[in-house]
């Protein structure tokens, strides 16, 4: 296809996410019987977001604007995808990537995640039998061009082993952070607790981390955040709450919470499930953290991504600060 029709298939495909179609609806109720965390709001959520952000016509126009693509890729190339599975459909963006570039992704799911995307790759079928031979799932990633991974810190050792001799991409475990000023409105808070509680807090964009001035006022935040309190209800979240309360309560550790949230003193960016880290600052310009900052995917402050903003990346919005699409083209 050239590069107009790979533009009117995606925007067809955003249709079609949005349809109450029957095989699509049944690939959602799988999804979320294969994984408990992938409760439907939050499918719906993904779904949309994906839809809103990135398969609109004037979108992927502007977007692809940006680099040199051309009409039809002579020498496509394979592209071996291994995606993780912390959130639904979590690696179209790439797929999005390869596909809009003319090469053949081969797209290796994860177990967690495996009942989405082979209705999208069905309906793109339908709509063009070519995608068949250009578009493919598979177990194996042999013999690939090039290679984009994600996973944990531990798996990204094998894949540094396995595909390191080829062009590749491997991401690492990221997570993300808010700085608070101390003033926020209840209305930001509000947005904050989406950024710390959407996905149930798995996605690499959501905040483990708020890093607040001395004598910081708790109790604000830990209302605002009363508007999750559903969570306490979803039996794998309030094993996960239990658990670490009673490590808290075991190790003697100083802790405030909701009934929904643990909230611990810890320096560390990355926090468990049910758990939110917290760490003072006495000067605020000390507290920014580095943009090289490897263990960070985004910041939310009313000086850097704004609160509620953090699962809605736009098209231009890199995994790692890393331009997939720039990889794609040097390949």
């Amino acid at each position: 296809m050239d590069l107009q029709n790979r533009i009117r298939r995606l925007v067809e495909l955003g249709e079609f996410m949005l349809s109450e179609d029957v095989y699509w609806k049944d690939a959602k109720t799988r999804a979320f019987q294969q994984n408990a965390w992938f409760i439907p709001d939050f499918i719906d959520l993904s779904i949309s977001q994906i839809v809103e952000r990135f398969l609109q016509k004037d979108l992927l126009e502007k977007w692809v604007s940006e680099y040199q693509i051309p009409d039809r890729e002579e020498r496509p190339k394979k592209i071996g995808l291994v995606m993780a599975g912390n959130i639904p459909l979590v690696g179209f963006h790439d797929f999005l990537c390869c596909f809009i570039n003319g090469h053949h992704p081969v797209i290796k799911l994860s177990a967690r995640d495996s009942s989405l995307f082979p209705v999208i790759l069905e309906f793109l079928n339908n709509k063009n039998p070519e995608t068949a031979d250009q578009i493919t799932l598979s177990t194996m990633l042999k013999g690939m061009d090039a290679y984009i991974a994600t996973g944990s810190n531990n798996s990204a050792r094998y894949f540094d082993y396995y595909f390191g001799k080829y062009p590749s991409l491997i991401r690492r475990n990221r997570t993300s952070i808010a700085l608070l000023e101390g003033d926020e409105t209840t209305e930001e808070l509000e947005k904050l607790a989406d950024d710390v509680f959407l996905y149930f807090g798995l996605g690499c964009r959501n905040v483990t981390q708020i890093r607040v001035p001395e004598n910081y006022d708790f109790i604000p935040l830990l209302g605002a955040f009363r508007k999750y309190q559903w969570m306490a209800d979803h039996h794998k979240y309030k094993n996960n709450y239990d658990y670490r309360l009673s490590l808290a309560i075991l190790n003697r550790l100083a802790y405030m919470s909701n009934d929904c949230l643990l909230l611990l003193e810890n320096d560390s960016p990355f926090s468990p499930i049910a758990v939110l880290h917290y760490t003072y600052y006495k000067d605020i310009k000390n507290s920014i953290p580095l943009e090289n900052d490897e263990n960070l995917q985004c910041v939310i402050g009313r000086h850097f991504l704004p609160f509620g903003n953090s699962q809605g990346p736009g098209l231009s919005d890199y995994a790692d600060g890393t331009d997939t699409m720039k990889f794609l083209r040097s390949l």
